[in-house]
């Protein structure tokens, strides 16, 4: 546990500008799940992206993080209390909570410990619900760059439990029956030091960076630097979300 602390008090301040926020269809999908909209839990909250959505539908929003610095760099949302606590073990009330919501993080928990926590803070009646999205796409060329100069070079920096998103969350165990959920992408825009920025918050190229050094990166952002075109320039970025949702107190 510490450490993924350390892992993500990393660039904090890179993750609350380069990571995107997810698009209002998932929070409608999300309401129409809740029995009542009074309450939510926004577990390992980073900055607050998935928390940014989840203020618009929620009376209250408690959004945690393990690593300080993120906290500290959260973003400014209203009904939103952001603290530190891990995923496993907190201090909220029991039967608190109308929804607990994990956004890109449920990867990093202790399972054993995490679920008895989600179904004690959980209502009854309480939806669990949590997304994750893999690699964006650009255009061909950009991608392919990104894949030749970056992807391959960090991929022995990933941690085992990165595997887990890029497969779907496919080998989880959820105590819980999965319901349908909807095909949703997420997209984003960015310029070209919004994707600069992104590539440079992923945990396997900071680690490679420390490993290597820079000059991979350095290297690769030349070339993108050339397929992108104008650096101001504003390009559209999109990836599929992996959504599993159940009531685990049913």
């Amino acid at each position: 546990m510490a450490d993924t602390s350390k892992l993500f008090n990393d660039k904090s301040d890179l993750y609350a500008k380069a990571r995107p926020t997810y698009p209002y269809e998932l929070f409608e999908f999300m309401m129409g799940l809740c029995e009542h909209h009074r309450s939510v839990w926004d577990c390992a909250t980073g900055n607050g992206q998935a928390a940014l959505g989840l203020s618009q539908c929620f009376d209250n929003v408690c959004a945690t993080d393990i690593s300080e610095t993120q906290i500290a760099n959260h973003l400014d949302i209203e009904n939103t209390k952001f603290s530190v606590s891990p995923a496993e073990k907190t201090e909220f009330d029991t039967g608190m909570f109308d929804c607990v919501n994990v956004a890109q993080a449920l990867h990093w928990f202790d399972f054993d410990e995490f679920w008895p926590e989600v179904k004690r803070v959980l209502k009854p009646t309480g939806l669990f619900i949590t997304y994750s999205y893999g690699w964006f796409v650009v255009t061909k060329e950009i991608d392919e760059i990104i894949e030749d100069s970056v992807k391959s070079v960090i991929a022995p920096y990933w941690a085992p439990q990165n595997q887990l998103v890029i497969d779907g969350y496919r080998d989880v165990v959820f105590p819980f029956e999965k319901l349908t959920v909807p095909d949703i992408s997420i997209s984003t825009q960015w310029d070209f030091s919004g994707l600069m920025n992104y590539l440079h918050t992923w945990s396997a190229t900071r680690r490679c960076m420390q490993d290597q050094g820079d000059s991979f990166f350095v290297h690769a952002e030349a070339k993108l630097k050339q397929a992108w075109g104008d650096p101001s320039r504003v390009r559209t970025a999109t990836a599929p979300l992996t959504i599993i949702a159940g009531y685990p107190n049913k």
